[in-house]
């Protein structure tokens, strides 16, 4: 590794253009005062000053590195053409090096596993090879007029004319679900998350506000046909026939492979954690996410100056964990009060709470409507979906059927 820090601290003093360039930090090197050498090469080149032999040679500490003679040692191993070959062992020297340290400190202060996960993810995530060039990608496509293509699998809203609109949920998007408080968030949340499970994926649903328990029973009630209202005491209350289906529908249930994490409060970084351990756990099985909802995520920092600088570090990082983890993240989100003010209270998007950030974010935002629930005497029992952005698509709106009672949700083509 001495050769790898000495050609890579050489080639930064021979073409001083690569100092802006790299994304090596002085901690990354192995040798102390390799760390210390590069640290005062920023320091100059900061300064505005060039970092080459003559000005090195001015260090007040140079005896310190070696001398000029180690400087020239320096330059003899510069390798330009390879720079990128040698930040990239450098990089991977440095993870080695760290996953071990994380390792041992784990065991020596018996870490919780997932604290394990969270450290060795970021560690992960730290990558040189991202790059494609125009001829590699066009390369991948060229004959793809000629050649049938396999018919994808789609993470599946279960609503046909939802996913003509927004082709399913997309890996590497993040969807945002926006509605008023009781107006049918959570229950179409369950409902997305039944499809896309009974279509093969890995459901896995952030709870931060109602506990498993609660969750649990909506899914049953809603899979089930049953009123909510029965299940707070099903021994009693539900009928012989509502009994005699109750095997069938939670083995039905059971097959969606849903995966309930209920703690309030939970970081970003601690869902990528879980996200991560599901994901070892289930490989045959890609996940699709699902936050209820945005503004009770907790971020990284405790104290910000205010909540739109909140909310913009958390739709940011949640666009992170869908490009990251290459799967859906369906977040979602409560709207503003000034909607119960106009006359039409259909949602707009500058009606979702810090508006600015999520908007940008979000590829898809998606908000819900429901005339009764303004007017409680109407015999409309539709909830309407109203498709506001679709980065990679089309917008628009559909009627579906919402039983508010036991949560079910179909197309009325399908009667599902």
């Amino acid at each position: 590794m001495s050769l790898v820090e000495k050609a890579f601290l050489g080639s930064l003093m021979k073409e001083n253009y690569l100092m802006k360039d790299t994304i090596i930090t002085p901690n990354q090197l192995v040798e102390v005062r390799h760390q210390q050498l590069m640290m005062q090469m920023l320091e100059l080149h900061q300064s505005g000053k060039g970092v080459d032999l003559i000005t090195l040679s001015t260090l007040p500490n140079l005896a310190y590195f070696g001398g000029i003679s180690y400087l020239n040692e320096l330059l003899a191993h510069a390798d330009i053409d390879k720079f990128g070959e040698i930040e990239d062992l450098i990089l991977e020297e440095w993870k080695e090096r760290e996953k071990r340290n994380i390792l041992t400190i784990a065991a020596k202060d018996n870490w919780e596993i997932s604290k394990v996960i969270t450290h060795l993810d970021k560690i992960n995530h730290v990558k040189m090879n991202d790059h494609s060039s125009i001829t590699e990608a066009l390369h991948r496509m060229y004959e793809a007029p000629w050649i049938e293509k396999e018919e994808e699998k789609i993470a599946t809203s279960g609503l046909r004319e939802l996913d003509k609109i927004t082709g399913g949920f997309q890996n590497g998007e993040l969807t945002i679900l926006a509605a008023r408080p009781s107006m049918g968030k959570t229950d179409v949340m369950l409902h997305f998350a039944k499809e896309v499970g009974w279509a093969g994926y890995l459901p896995i649903i952030f709870s931060l506000e109602m506990p498993e328990k609660l969750l649990t029973t909506r899914l049953i009630a809603s899979t089930g046909k049953y009123n909510r209202i029965k299940l707070r005491n099903p021994q009693k209350l539900l009928s012989e026939s509502h009994k005699a289906r109750w095997a069938s529908v939670i083995g039905k249930l059971n097959e969606t492979y849903i995966q309930i994490f209920d703690q309030a409060g939970q970081t970003i970084a601690q869902m990528r954690a879980k996200i991560r351990k599901l994901m070892h756990q289930y490989p045959n099985r890609q996940p699709v996410i699902f936050i209820d909802y945005l503004t009770l995520i907790r971020p990284q920092q405790l104290h910000y100056v205010n909540s739109h600088h909140q909310v913009s570090e958390i739709s940011q990082n949640l666009k992170t964990v869908a490009k990251d983890f290459e799967c859906p993240v369906i977040c979602l989100a409560q709207l503003n009060r000034s909607v119960e003010a106009r006359a039409n209270k259909r949602p707009v998007m500058s009606d979702i709470r810090e508006s600015g950030s999520v908007e940008q974010d979000a590829d898809v935002i998606i908000f819900l409507y429901r005339e009764k629930y303004y007017d409680k005497a109407s015999k409309d029992s539709s909830i309407e979906f109203i498709v506001a952005k679709n980065r990679n698509g089309p917008t628009g709106k559909i009627d579906v059927e919402y039983n508010e009672y036991t949560g079910r949700i179909w197309e009325e083509t399908t009667g599902k």
